[in-house]
């Protein structure tokens, strides 16, 4: 599958069936972040897996949907802002930017490797870092559910054209 295949396969997956994820998989997804570009390499973030059934009725107050307790796995994306590189002109931090790329190439591997993915961003961050009890230099930015589909995600077709989003200058 080329990239374009792959992307075009991917899908937000909010119903995912109890398995078990296989560790070398979790490894893929994290291999695949680790290589991920970033602002100047500061690379500054952190993934907790979340698998621990404790820790996960903790991370489900901070997004109380109900298909948020389906997925076998969760990566808590938290971006490090001691160790992200900030523009000089506006000091505009791009912590938030290097973990997105980071988490792009997750759900693509995930995808990739036949689980099903869904980021989450609509979560009460100063909740989820609390109930963590993470250090003040993390702040978390995103969720990303992983997990296999219970069934197969709805093809998006909503996209707009190459015209309506590119400009030539």
């Amino acid at each position: 599958m080329n990239l374009l295949e792959l992307i075009s396969a991917r899908r937000s997956i909010r119903q995912y069936l109890p398995d078990d994820i296989e560790q070398d998989k979790i490894d893929y997804l994290m291999e695949c972040a680790r290589l991920a570009p970033s602002a100047a390499n500061f690379q500054p973030w952190k993934f907790l897996i979340v698998k621990d059934s404790e820790t996960k009725v903790l991370l489900q107050k901070s997004y109380p949907a109900k298909w948020f307790t389906s997925p076998p796995v969760y990566i808590v994306a938290l971006g490090d802002k001691e160790l992200s590189w900030k523009r000089q002109y506006d000091e505009k931090d791009h912590y938030d930017i290097d973990l997105a790329i980071a988490l792009e190439h997750i759900v693509l591997a995930a995808t990739e490797k036949g689980l099903g993915s869904c980021w989450v961003c609509d979560f009460k961050a100063d909740l989820c870092h609390e109930l963590l009890a993470l250090p003040k230099n993390l702040v978390p930015v995103a969720i990303i559910t992983i997990g296999y589909p219970m069934k197969k995600g709805e093809k998006v077709t909503n996209r707009k054209t190459i015209n309506e989003i590119t400009e030539i200058l």
